[in-house]
This record gives structure tokens, sequence and C-alpha cells, in this order.
């Protein structure tokens, strides 16, 4: 037997929840953007960069399911054993997990950068700062599961 079926899972598993994430956070964000700029289309290129920020996470879980896909011979390379399989899926958990929860709390501090900036225009660079902070768990997460997965097909598992 050998670790196929793991590969996969941890690959729908990191561009899935990561995803799911993004999506929630994007989309919070995205209906406060437009109802502020219902009210001032001035406010455009803020409220675009406040939105996409949560966009990040589904990014970053697309591109460690797609190396996993690579390293376990979908997409090229040689098939996983059943411990490489394994390891692939625990690789997913961090950005899978770490984009779910990171995706949706950078869309709630991307709507309280938006409102602000709604208020106050100088308030922008504050309301970034805020939604940047959140983003440092999105890349840390991305970092381990990336490490893990390009450092997996060498192991002897």
């Amino acid at each position: 037997m050998n670790g196929m079926f793991f590969a996969l899972l941890g690959a729908a598993i990191a561009t899935v929840l990561a995803g799911i994430g993004s999506a929630k956070g994007v989309g919070g964000a995205a209906q406060t953007a437009m109802g502020v700029l219902s009210e001032d289309s001035s406010q455009f290129g803020k409220m675009l960069v406040l939105t996409l920020l949560p966009g990040t996470q589904g990014l970053y879980g697309f591109i460690v399911g797609f190396l996993i896909l690579v390293s376990c011979g979908v997409l090229g390379g040689d098939m996983p054993t059943m411990g490489q399989g394994l390891a692939f899926f625990g690789a997913s958990l961090a950005i899978g997990f770490g984009g779910l929860f990171s995706g949706i709390a950078q869309g709630k501090a991307a709507v309280s950068g938006i409102a602000m900036t709604a208020k106050d225009d100088k308030n922008f660079s504050k309301g970034m700062v805020s939604v940047t902070l959140v983003e440092i768990y999105a890349l840390l997460a991305f970092i381990v599961s990336l490490l893990v997965v390009i450092s997996i097909p060498g192991l002897k598992l």
C-alpha cells in the first residue's frame, strides 16, 4: 500500500480549508467595502487593498496543495510511500487550519480597517498595519507547511 490517499487528502485539506478562510474573510470585507463605496467611490483603491488581504491564505493553501500534487506523482514525481503520504497529510494541517482561522480573523480586522478608513481617510495606514499583523500567522503556517512538503521527497519514510 502506498501513501497516495493521504497525500491527496493533504492537498485537499491545505487547499479547501485555507480557501474557506479566505472566502469568508474576503467576503466579509467586500460587503463592508461595498457599503463604503456606495457612499464614496473615490475610496476604491484603499477598499480593494483591505478587501484582498484575507485572500492570501487561499493562495498559500493552493501553493502547498499544488506542491503536494507535484511531489506525490499526480503532476510528476514519484508515488509516495505510506510514511511520505502521512507526512504530506501532516504538513497540510498547518496551512489548512492556519489559513482557515487566520483568513477569518484577517477578514474581521479588514472590516474594522475599512470602517475606520471610511470615517477618516488618514486612518488607512493604521488599518493596514492591523490587518497585516494577522497575515504574519498565515505566513508562519505557510512556511511550516512549505518546508515540510519540500523536504518529504528526500526522506525515507
